[in-house]
């Protein structure tokens, strides 16, 4: 039974995603949305072009330390996928105290988790970046980024879970506006502290760290201040903020499976840079430069599906497991069509986009070459990403854990290290193994939604 509560009413409230149009609802949550993405992508591309100026060695570095920041993620990940889970569904079924709960307990965790996240794995920077590269230059550079990072590591993960819970909740535009503000201190804060100016150091690539760090701290703050605030369809009291073990537990069941999800991907990055290591620093530029367009390419594809995520959770919730299926495919459907666009135009312009960041001939080739193969394949990457998210806002995350780890390491890390040593030149090869499991994941997502088993799951 749907619950009057302090926001009004769920009709009120959030009905736009419950009844109506599906293409409506799911572009209403998907353009702020889509605006927060790319400005998340854009901010670390302003990390990238100011770095470009370090030198190739600096823009390894910022790859390799992007890597082993990655390795780190799933955490955040997990907490994130729990969040969203349980605040749709409190949402959807009109208990908005109990959304709000729910907020406050993952930023709770948050706080706990980042704090100790990050300074437990400060002794460990060093090995983990000697273990991917063995250019000293790359390691000390990469070293002194991640430092940086690990200090700050707090203020990320709760810039990320507090925008989780404005989504959970139907709200983009708050999330939105947060990435805008993170996104203009970056862009001020980044030539200040990696070049220096008056009585600031310059701090090279550790500068762009700390330009980074300080921007989550103050948005991280803006955002809690707007959830505590009143003014958003989530009303946080401080008692909402005290940890509660039990809370904490039903955030890491959902959220468990899709941490080991994160995991996976991010220690096959780690054996994916070794492989792509072994050719040298332009291949490392390249691919790190590929890899950044690669975020920004398939940032579409997480949008619709972190809508698909909100409207399968908050349709569950009000009872509606036919309208949260529709939600899914009409979010499939939508990044589609955005997907073979882009493919279009990255494959027409790879090499001027590469070059706009590493001049170097080598680096351009490898970094095109790359772009030209995999970009095609994210047609199939939107499938799995907008369909994995579908099942995560249901509180179905095991099954797309393992479509992940058995796509990585079964078929990708596989097949690159074996058809880099039958393609000419060898990183093709790698290349390949990328389209291949990216095809053989949507491939497995599809079958599985299609059995509609997570419509019955419970958070």
């Amino acid at each position: 039974m749907k619950t009057q509560t302090d926001t009004g009413s769920t009709g009120r409230v959030n009905g736009a995603l419950l009844q109506g149009r599906l293409d409506t609802a799911v572009l209403s949550l998907a353009g702020p949305m889509f605006a927060s993405a790319l400005l998340q992508n854009a901010q670390s591309l302003i990390d990238l072009f100011w770095v470009g100026r370090l030198g190739s060695s600096a823009v390894a570095a910022l790859a390799l330390a992007g890597t082993v920041l990655m390795a780190l993620f799933p955490l955040t990940m997990g907490l994130a996928t729990g969040t969203v889970a349980l605040v749709s569904r409190a949402f959807g079924s009109g208990d908005m105290r109990q959304a709000s709960r729910w907020a406050g307990q993952s930023l709770a965790v948050a706080l706990v988790a980042g704090l100790l996240l990050g300074f437990g794995c400060l002794p460990f920077i060093r090995p983990a970046c000697e273990l991917l590269s063995g250019d000293q230059t790359v390691v000390r550079l990469a070293g002194d980024y991640l430092r940086v990072m690990m200090y700050g590591m707090f203020s990320g993960m709760l810039l990320f879970l507090a925008s989780s819970s404005l989504q959970g909740a139907g709200n983009t535009v708050g999330p939105m506006c947060g990435m805008l503000l993170a996104n203009l201190l970056n862009l001020a804060l980044d030539p200040l502290f990696i070049f220096g100016w008056g009585c600031v150091p310059a701090g090279g690539v550790a500068g762009a760290a700390w330009a980074t760090v300080l921007s989550q701290v103050i948005t991280g703050a803006a955002m809690i201040g707007l959830l505590a605030g009143g003014r958003t369809r989530l009303r946080l009291m401080p008692a909402d903020l005290w940890p509660r073990l039990d809370a904490a537990c039903r955030l890491l069941r959902i959220g468990v499976p899709s941490m080991a999800q994160m995991l996976s991907r991010s220690l096959m990055s780690l054996v994916f840079f070794k492989i792509v290591a072994r050719y040298g620093t332009a291949v490392v530029a390249g691919y790190g430069i590929g890899m950044r367009f690669h975020m920004v390419l398939l940032m579409p594809c997480f949008v619709f599906g972190n809508a698909a995520a909100t409207l399968v959770g908050q349709n569950l919730g009000a009872g509606q497991p036919a309208r949260a299926r529709r939600a899914a495919w009409v979010s499939v459907a939508l990044v589609t069509i955005l997907m073979a666009v882009s493919a279009l135009l990255m494959w027409w312009l790879a090499s001027g986009a590469v070059s706009l960041f590493d001049r170097n001939p080598e680096v351009v080739a490898i970094g095109s070459g790359y772009l030209r193969t995999v970009t095609p394949f994210y047609i199939f990457a939107g499938f799995s990403i907008v369909l994995d998210r579908a099942l995560n806002g249901a509180g179905c995350t095991l099954a797309t854990m393992i479509f992940t780890m058995l796509t990585l390491w079964v078929l990708q890390v596989p097949l690159a290290l074996w058809l880099a040593s039958h393609a000419s030149p060898p990183v093709q090869g790698i290349w390949w193994a990328i389209c291949i499991a990216t095809t053989a994941h949507a491939a497995m997502s599809v079958s599985w939604f299609e059995t509609g088993r997570w419509q019955r799951a419970r958070v």
